[in-house]
């Protein structure tokens, strides 16, 4: 089990979530109202709907606008959404992983490839990136839930992989499988986490400078402005001093 890690997966949503709240809350309800039609709207029965209520509520997201989005699924009225997964090259040959959840895959498609094409970028074909990354659970923690070592130490006892701590918060890396488990046993240590999802975890992370940040940043943006696009994954690694060098 690994502690401390130099390089951070990043998904990107980070910088923007303060300035898209909107943005971030739709699209947190379209993946609730989806977990809820397609498995139930009793969170205890149903770990998908859990997770996306947890990691809603991890981002503020108020307690009416959740309610509403069950009361979408339960009342039938739910558009009937398909996930959706694209491979793609961002600048520099950054490989990235968009996650969507759309009513009309001809459309989404378009609208994907179009923006990498304008943003220094290309689509590819399924299989061509995805085998940078690796699949698996991530919970993430509040910096004031504990010490690095007191995390650790919880993670490694409920059957997580890795931690990465730092003055930001905790994240814990979990088998895909185990996710749900984890999570379950570190709410008795740790508390409600802050998100719980699956994620796409870069292998090897790629190290990129001020100008290759810059075009990347702008891509992310685009594919972050789609409303079909609900996550988006990079096997990018931007340090600190060039992150605020961007503004």
């Amino acid at each position: 089990m690994a502690g401390h890690s130099k390089f951070k997966n990043i998904m990107y949503r980070k910088g923007a979530q303060d300035k898209k709240r909107s943005s971030l809350f739709s699209k947190l309800s379209k993946e609730i109202t989806v977990a809820a039609k397609m498995g139930g709207s009793d969170p205890d029965s149903n770990p998908r709907l859990r997770l996306a209520i947890q990691t809603a509520r991890g981002q503020s997201m108020p307690k009416d606008n959740i309610n509403r989005a069950i009361l979408k699924a339960e009342g039938g009225d739910a558009e009937n959404y398909e996930e959706m997964r694209y491979e793609g090259f961002g600048p520099g040959g950054i490989g990235l992983i968009v996650e969507a959840l759309t009513d009309n895959r001809n459309r989404t498609a378009s609208d994907v490839r179009t923006i990498f094409s304008k943003n220094g970028g290309n689509m590819g074909e399924s299989g061509s990136v995805g085998y940078m990354f690796d699949r698996v659970g991530e919970i993430t923690f509040a910096a004031d839930v504990g010490d690095a070592d007191s995390v650790f130490e919880a993670a490694l006892e409920a059957g997580a992989d890795e931690v990465e701590s730092d003055e930001d918060g905790h994240v814990i890396y979990t088998a895909a499988e185990d996710l749900h488990a984890v999570n379950t046993a570190l709410e008795d240590d740790l508390g409600e986490a802050k998100s719980v999802k699956l994620i796409f975890k870069a292998q090897e992370p790629i190290e990129v400078d001020a100008e290759g940040a810059e075009k990347l940043m702008k891509l992310l943006d685009a594919l972050d402005d789609n409303d079909d696009v609900q996550n988006v994954w990079g096997n990018y690694d931007i340090s600190d001093d060039v992150l605020a060098s961007l503004g």
